[in-house]
């Protein structure tokens, strides 16, 4: 009966950190300047630009799952303080997986993903669905995105 209530951000007090600007926002222009509430804190964007402060515009919100598979950079893990951490460009993206095997399955599907690309360009008429080995490893990650 008493108590404050959790209210969503206004607009322009959204921000986002980035590892070389800090805190941006998303610009009055941008589809999602409206949206005060992503699912996922992560989001990947077109353009940046700096007017009274620093902007993002043609953003998009992104999971955690197809940030570790097709962001760039190494996947590494290590057990932090008995979490098992994924990390992405440098430890600066960080994830604590369910558990070790968890961990470990995300990381060889990740491999698995960037060596299956590179085949591809190495013989691009290969056909990724066509491929036993491609098209297993298309079938989890598509069946890991979404049901996640």
């Amino acid at each position: 009966s008493t108590g404050a209530v959790k209210m969503q951000p206004k607009a322009e007090e959204l921000k986002f950190f980035t590892k070389n600007d800090g805190y941006v926002h998303i610009h009055p222009s941008s589809v999602n300047y409206q949206t005060r509430h992503f699912e996922s804190p992560y989001l990947v964007y077109h353009e940046k630009i700096k007017t009274s402060r620093v902007f993002i515009r043609d953003c998009s919100m992104v999971s955690v799952y197809p940030l570790v598979l097709l962001g760039g950079g190494q996947v590494h893990m290590q057990l932090l303080r008995g979490d098992f951490v994924i990390s992405l460009d440098d430890g600066w993206i960080r994830f604590v997986a369910a558990s070790h095997q968890v961990a470990e399955l995300v990381k060889e599907l990740r491999s698995e993903l960037d060596q299956l690309l590179q085949d591809k360009i190495k013989n691009p008429s290969m056909d990724l669905c066509l491929c036993p080995r491609g098209s297993r490893i298309i079938g989890m990650i598509v069946k890991l995105v979404t049901t996640q």
